[in-house]
């Protein structure tokens, strides 16, 4: 399985990024999707997560009503639409494969990973 993670860059504060995730050696469909972050010095951290066929999707509290996760299966992508970005949200961005049907919020259930895009949002 390989994760591939792309869409970051430089934003001000108040914009938006769509991230996105191309996974590649393993359908979607059966297993659930998420993404996390990892700011300098700082845990990797829960941003979102996706169930196998969509229906179970939950959000870290920090971006709850600015962040929306989807996933399309016929394609074997995933996204994290970003909208009302702070500068407490410039992390390195990890997309992460669990092999689960149901939505998971703990990283230690994801059983594959993605290299990081960073995100970076200025004041």
């Amino acid at each position: 399985v390989q994760l591939q993670a792309s869409g970051g860059g430089l934003v001000q504060a108040g914009g938006s990024l769509m991230l996105s995730c191309a996974a590649s050696g393993r359908s979607l469909r059966s297993v659930s999707m998420g993404w996390f972050r990892q700011a300098p010095g700082k845990e990797r951290e829960f941003v979102a997560a996706i169930g196998g066929r969509g229906g179970s999707v939950y959000y870290a509290d920090s971006v709850k009503g600015r962040f929306t996760i989807s996933r399309d299966n016929a394609y074997n992508m995933v996204y994290l639409r970003m909208s009302s970005l702070r500068p407490e949200d410039t992390a390195d961005y990890y997309c992460a494969m669990s092999d689960t049907a149901v939505a998971v919020t703990t990283r230690s259930r994801y059983d594959y990973w993605g290299q990081g895009t960073l995100v970076t949002v200025s004041s």
